[in-house]
């Protein structure tokens, strides 16, 4: 199968311009289940990221003990409780995993998707929860994104001994459950099964904790604003890796922060939609 470089001749056959008579209903609302009492700046993050990724609405669900970190730190996010998804009607797509903890409370979460038919991005621990209770793939009825670094992906699908090995087990599994697979790293690599691509945006400064948190964000926000999996996956991580590329203007690979990149979001937005025009 032929890898694709994800350069900007691929982003731009699939970016949408944000119409310019667009409101906040128009722009979609995503639902982030993030965070925990020791992790809540992974939901920060994540939502963050989300934000100034364009979603119109993000709601954030986790433990109402914790709500004041939200409030106090992204004033635009609306905030739930776990229960949310006992009614998703609102909502357009999800992300779980940032931050959770790998817990019966947690994974409750996820056995309550079951009937959902709206997209989800995996990650982090929903992904280890995936592997340690070993959830049966077959119950995911819906889109899905799994968004793995290499030893999330171990956990789910087995020890290999080389990133190639990675990838090939990649495009197996991704044709096998029919999702999509961002399996993260240097060159990070997406694939739905068939289609390939290899992403050429990014540098080290990424090799940080809250990195992946960020890129869960931004796929979801993708997601609800009505890209499919494929495509808010390569627009994810293609822009998530130009805003750590812009960073570098005023940091270094070593003191770069993802909080840095998360505001260098609006200028690969106009980075890119300079380069289309």
């Amino acid at each position: 199968m032929k890898v694709v470089k994800l350069d900007l001749n691929c982003i731009q056959k699939s970016y949408k311009k944000r119409p310019c008579d667009s409101h906040k209903g128009t722009q979609g609302h995503a639902l982030l289940i993030a965070g925990s009492t020791n992790k809540m700046g992974a939901a920060i993050i994540a939502s963050k990221a989300s934000l100034r990724s364009g979603v119109g609405l993000l709601t954030v669900a986790f433990s109402p003990e914790n709500k004041n970190v939200l409030f106090n730190s992204i004033p635009e996010a609306i905030y739930e409780n776990t229960c949310v998804m006992n009614d998703l009607s609102p909502y357009q797509a999800i992300g779980i995993g940032p931050g959770i903890g790998v817990d019966e409370i947690s994974l409750q979460c996820i056995y309550e998707l079951y009937e959902n038919k709206l997209p989800v991005v995996f990650d982090a621990d929903a992904l280890n929860l995936i592997a340690k209770y070993k959830i049966d793939w077959k119950n995911f009825n819906f889109p899905f994104v799994l968004t793995p670094h290499p030893k999330e992906f171990d956990r789910l699908f087995g020890e290999h001994d080389s990133e190639s090995e990675r990838r090939i087990s990649a495009i197996q599994k991704a044709a096998a459950l029919n999702c999509v697979i961002v399996l993260k790293g240097h060159k990070t690599f997406i694939t739905d099964g068939i289609h390939i691509f290899e992403n050429t945006t990014g540098n080290s400064g990424l090799a940080k904790g809250g990195s992946g948190d960020a890129l869960t964000g931004m796929i979801t926000s993708f997601l609800a604003q009505g890209y499919t999996t494929l495509e808010a996956s390569k627009l994810g991580v293609y822009l998530h890796g130009l805003a750590a590329d812009i960073t570098l203007q005023t940091q270094s690979e070593e003191s770069m922060l993802i909080t840095d990149v998360i505001e260098n979001i609006g200028f690969a937005f106009k980075r890119l939609n300079s380069e289309i025009q």
